[in-house]
């Protein structure tokens, strides 16, 4: 699971729960699951109280996941059967200028990664033949949050960390004072509603929000695809790129307990669905896996070109069976890895519609031996911090700690300077304290154990002035 900050006002706008009442689940459960798979009932009554924690529901169709990247405050959702959750635990109290503590949402495709299972996704925006919706909420009458759908678009098909594309918000209601991100730019009608239309440009990926004017708990048969094909029309999303994620859920900056989902669909298609049109052919499976170097920490790998009917748009790297990352091209670098321990890998290919190839023959690696202290046994970690979005007096930072030993930790401490005054102002996945330009940010009770050659991100927002240089960090572990 990876986190996605956003600013609403001066926030980030990426990566968004009172226990639902005896009345609330007897309705819930008496509303027939507008997904196409029958609604499951294993996960009913199963809480997620960790902050990054996610449950599959409905057979796996969707994933429920708390997502909560701003806040250490006590959160919990709660599964109620078929797509129905609530958030059964909530209490923040953060103030509308900043962004919000948590989304937690349902989702539908590949999150920064994980994939739900038959989803149909991704699917290039081009190819895009229908994407509809429908959504039941139950909205408590204090707080301030939002309501809404965020879809993510990316230039290639998958993505294990921020897509580089547009992201999509599409606001059924909220309270609370709280608005999207960017300026208001226009209205729509677009899917038969009347909305009004904000953008905004973040560092790496554009902004656009339909915000339903009047507001509403529910929509029914929601043509997300007319959404869609408006940001098209305005410059918004380059019909190239490759609808990868359908989330739903709740930006939530004050109070959240009782927000819930009574009931949740989401299907997409591809162009010639159902018609016999569409691409069902996979590429070949790619040939010639090498391993052409490594490292302590590393792993760099080679293969030649797979072919397609179509074109090949990209290939999935694995590692032992799980996938690792994506890449356009016919080279990858798996980093963060172990010393002295040997991995092996595969390729699949993957076209614009989405085929997998076979797997690739496998390649086998070995990581050169740790060079001094800081690498082995059970206290080794590394910490790097990346600029995740910047404006003037701000920014926002992301800093992944990876476990370099041989065995999981029991905690983590990173420290750091900054070289140019900078002041911090929130955090959230840590502990975090400034004196002067010094900060020593420590782990949480839930993310301080990091498997062998496996990280954890936390995240630091805060203010500027001349320069917002990139300090160096250092990582202990215990």
């Amino acid at each position: 699971m990876h986190l996605r900050p956003r600013l609403l006002l001066l926030r980030l706008d990426p990566i968004r729960r009172l226990r639902v009442s005896l009345l609330i689940m007897a309705l819930a459960a008496l509303v027939t699951p507008l997904a196409a798979s029958p609604a499951a009932h294993a996960a009913d009554g199963t809480s997620i109280c960790t902050a990054t924690g996610t449950l599959p529901i409905n057979n796996g169709e969707y994933t429920l996941q708390s997502n909560e990247w701003n806040s250490s405050a006590s959160q919990c959702v709660t599964a109620t059967g078929g797509t129905a959750w609530s958030v059964s635990t909530a209490n923040f109290n953060l103030t509308t200028s900043g962004p919000p503590a948590t989304y937690p949402s349902l989702y539908k495709g590949c999150h920064w990664g994980a994939c739900t299972t038959g989803s149909g996704l991704p699917i290039q925006i081009s190819q895009l033949g229908s994407a509809t919706s429908s959504w039941s909420t139950v909205q408590p009458a204090s707080g301030a949050y939002d309501v809404a759908y965020d879809l993510w678009i990316n230039s290639t098909p998958t993505t294990t960390g921020q897509p580089d594309g547009t992201e999509i918000m599409i606001w059924l209601n909220s309270r609370g004072g709280v608005q999207p991100f960017g300026s208001q730019t226009g209205t729509s009608t677009a899917a038969g509603h009347n909305w009004n239309v904000w953008t905004g440009q973040q560092t790496s990926w554009k902004i656009i929000s339909y915000v339903l004017q009047g507001g509403g708990t529910s929509v029914t048969g929601l043509d997300v695809k007319s959404l869609i094909s408006d940001a098209v029309s305005r410059g918004s999303v380059n019909p190239a790129h490759y609808l990868i994620d359908a989330e739903a859920g709740f930006e939530i900056w004050q109070g959240g307990q009782g927000l819930g989902t009574s009931s949740f669909s989401f299907a997409a298609t591809t162009t010639g669905s159902g018609g016999g049109g569409g691409d069902t052919t996979p590429p070949s499976a790619p040939t010639g896996l090498t391993v052409t170097g490594t490292t302590s920490s590393s792993a760099s790998l080679s293969w030649t070109a797979a072919t397609d009917n179509t074109a090949v748009t990209g290939y999935d790297v694995y590692r032992g069976g799980t996938l690792v990352g994506t890449t356009a091209g016919t080279s990858y670098t798996d980093t963060g890895l172990t010393a002295s321990t040997v991995y092996t890998y595969t390729v699949k290919a993957f076209d614009a519609a989405g085929n997998l190839s076979p797997a690739s023959g496998s390649a086998t690696a070995t990581t050169q031996a740790a060079s001094g202290g800081g690498g082995g046994g059970t206290g080794g970690c590394t910490a790097a911090l990346a600029v995740t979005n910047q404006w003037t007096p701000g920014f926002t930072d992301t800093v992944t700690v990876t476990n370099k030993g041989t065995a999981a930790t029991h905690g983590w401490t990173v420290t750091w300077t900054w070289p140019n005054g900078q002041q911090e102002t929130s955090y959230w996945n840590t502990a975090l304290t400034q004196t002067g330009s010094a900060v020593t940010a420590t782990n949480l009770s839930y993310n301080g154990a990091i498997p062998a050659g496996g990280n954890t991100t936390f995240g630091v927002q805060g203010t500027w002035s001349g320069t917002n240089g990139t300090p160096t960090l250092s990582c202990t572990a215990s």
